[in-house]
């Protein structure tokens, strides 16, 4: 199964398997925008899909979510 490009583009998959997509509108007029309103653009934002679309759009990566290693207790 091949990973879908064009989503792949919009989406960054972080280290423990969250989503993060752009905020829509902020691609250009944004001069006409307050100075608080640009930089909320910024601002990525969370995104949430179910573990069946997620397998479906990215096959090759790893969308779980990793627990924490735990260090050995030394003696």
């Amino acid at each position: 199964m091949k990973t879908n490009k064009s989503l792949a583009k919009r989406i960054k998959i972080t280290k423990n398997g969250k989503l993060k997509v752009r905020k829509p509108g902020f691609n250009h007029f944004n001069s006409r925008q307050s100075r608080n309103h640009q930089l909320e653009g910024r601002v990525g934002l969370d995104m949430t899909m179910t573990a069946k679309d997620k397998s479906r759009f990215f096959p090759h990566s790893n969308t779980t979510v990793r627990k924490p290693r735990v260090a050995a207790e030394q003696k």
